[in-house]
């Protein structure tokens, strides 16, 4: 892997290790559970309110005052593991435990730091414990809070913020970026012979960039925007947007930038307002939500995110292990160790992280498909379209084997 022809080889090339990782610690005979196992769970979007958590979660040690190791590299990880989004950070702690498991690694040696205790000062501590890389944190204004402290010790971050403005400056965002989802379902719209969309988005952060992409996936395609609608979260608001959308032009295709279930409470009104006929678009979002493919509103809908085909196997041996359900976004955990390992042989041991390597053009390989940051530290992901089908979900367009140079 140091070497330059191992740099280039695609990332797809290398999803068939990333399957034997799980494969060899049993699940070749746990697959026929695996469609019962659909665990989904997700902080909403960055301008909604955090998840609230309903039982205690213990976190896990958290290491203090830890001398240098001479034989493993230090990494931490910067997640909540109190507060409302204790869960999500719990279950990405996990992943992470599991895939130095999986991959049998003994050089690493993962440190858990509570951002909900305040990000800025988990940094620090990091910083503090001799550790040259952080995994984490999870939410935009913690990885804001990160940044600079992990700036100016040289320490790379790699954030599980799906927010790309926080990118840069050594920070580099793995997330799932929205703009991405529209873009390849937009795709996918145009080359069926959709050419006239329209757009419900809600108010704030996250649907103003729903927004932006949105218009500029439709005018890359060729196509043209005939209605977008903003609305707010107050009672008739999201039908009044739909009322006014049906005053525009005919649309071929509505996308709705919203969560599964806004989404299928949406479709019944257009279908009544002016959109009789029009192909349904979701995205990734609705990735997050296990109930969303019995929803009978929604059958014949598309949406582009990253694929569950491996995530589903990983699923089955999370439960297995910690008896209960992962969250979807533990696997952005457990690909961030395999990025690391596969950095290892050019990592000496107490050596600054060699952040370079990150934007090697041919990308990583992981749960979550194949992956790669750009210039501008965002994860450019392999994505497939699915269409909730029968009460399933089903991959119409299959995700990219590999990148474009």
């Amino acid at each position: 892997m140091a070497h330059s022809a191992a740099r280039s080889q695609s990332a797809m090339t290398r999803m068939g290790h990333v399957a034997r990782l799980l494969l060899s610690a049993g699940l070749g005979l746990m697959l026929a559970a695996c469609q019962t196992v659909v665990p989904r769970g997700a902080p909403a979007p960055v301008d909604a309110p955090p998840p609230v958590v309903t039982r205690p979660i213990a976190p896990p040690r958290v290491d203090s005052g830890i001398p240098q190791d001479v034989a493993r590299q230090r990494v931490a990880l910067l997640v909540p593991l109190t507060g409302a989004n204790a869960g999500v950070g719990q279950s990405i702690a996990n992943a992470t435990q599991l895939a130095i498991l999986d991959t049998r690694n003994e050089q690493i040696r993962v440190t858990s730091y509570d951002t909900n205790l305040g990000a800025a000062a988990a940094a620090q501590k990091a910083v503090a414990d001799g550790n040259r890389l952080i995994l984490g944190p999870l939410l935009a204004e913690d990885a804001r809070a990160v940044s600079p402290i992990a700036q100016r010790a040289g320490v790379p971050v790699i954030s599980f913020s799906n927010d790309s403005s926080v990118a840069g400056a050594g920070t580099f965002v793995m997330g799932y970026a929205p703009a991405q989802s529209i873009a390849r379902v937009v795709q996918y719209a145009a080359s069926k012979g959709v050419r006239d969309f329209a757009g419900l988005v809600p108010n704030g952060l996250y649907g103003d960039r729903a927004s932006t992409a949105l218009l500029r996936a439709v005018e890359d395609n060729g196509g043209q925007v005939v209605s977008l609608q903003a609305y707010s979260r107050q009672p008739g608001a999201l039908t009044a947007a739909i009322t006014r959308l049906g005053r525009a032009s005919p649309y071929q295709a509505v996308l709705i930038a919203d969560s599964g279930a806004t989404s299928a409470t949406a479709v019944p009104i257009i279908r009544r307002s002016g959109g009789p006929t029009a192909q349904v678009l979701g995205t990734d979002l609705w990735n997050t939500e296990s109930a969303l493919a019995a929803s009978p509103a929604l059958q014949g809908a598309w949406f582009a995110s990253v694929s569950d085909g491996l995530y589903r196997q990983y699923a089955v041996k999370y439960r297995t292990r910690f008896g209960k359900a992962p969250y979807r976004l533990s696997s952005l955990g457990y690909d961030a160790v395999l990025l690391t390992v596969r950095i290892m042989r050019e990592w000496r041991i107490g050596a600054p992280f060699p952040a370079e390597r990150l934007t090697d053009r041919g990308g990583f390989a992981g749960l979550d498909g194949a992956f790669r940051f750009g210039a501008d530290g965002v994860a450019e992901r392999a994505l497939e379209v699915q269409e909730i089908r029968g009460g399933a979900t089903v991959t119409v367009s299959p995700a990219p084997t590999g990148f474009g140079r």
